[in-house]
């Protein structure tokens, strides 16, 4: 990537800049090739966020560009739009959302302009109700868990996304993440 990483992530760019646009996919596509990653993390495609969105695109055009031996683990992140398909749901400690709002007060800019560090924990506190209806299934019993983010996990192998569960999955504070990938 640039020195600063890479500037102009967003649909509008992909679209009105495609000489740029396509420069970026190879950078990333590059790194993709050369770490061959295990898993990745990036915002679903409707998290409102315009540079979210656009990393989902980018992220998602430099999979396409791979070869098809190309896989790894896709883990789809939520903060300014709701993922309207999550199917894993991670409990966090109290210590893990202390740790979280620590690190967003360093983003300085943001919180000035909107504090939304200090919703934090309700918003974690809710992903818990939505999570045991969208993860766990409508009238399934709620895990014992105070915190939690949601995440959609699917397989990129073949060229495209392959779903991982036919359900959710629920993944506690006690079991190791690696057991999402094996």
């Amino acid at each position: 990537t640039a020195p600063d990483g890479l500037e102009k992530v967003n649909p509008k760019a992909r679209e009105q800049h495609p000489t740029h646009w396509t420069q970026s996919v190879q950078a990333i596509a590059e790194i993709l090739a050369k770490h061959q990653p295990r898993v990745i993390l990036f915002p679903h495609d409707l998290d409102w966020n315009s540079t979210h969105v656009g990393t989902h695109l980018l992220v998602m055009d430099a999979l396409k560009s791979l070869p098809t031996s190309f896989s790894c683990y896709t883990v789809e992140t939520e903060f300014w739009g709701q993922n309207p398909s999550p199917n894993l749901m991670v409990e966090l400690s109290a210590q893990h959302v202390a740790d979280l709002i620590t690190a967003l007060t360093f983003h300085i800019g943001e919180v000035r302009r909107n504090p939304y560090h200090l919703s934090l924990p309700a918003w974690m506190i809710d992903n818990v109700r939505r999570g045991a209806e969208l993860v766990g299934g409508q009238g399934g019993a709620a895990p014992d868990y105070t915190f939690a983010t949601l995440y959609r996990l699917r397989k990129w192998c073949d060229g495209k996304l392959a779903n991982v569960y036919a359900g959710g999955r629920y993944l506690s504070c006690a079991e190791k993440p690696e057991s999402l990938f094996a």
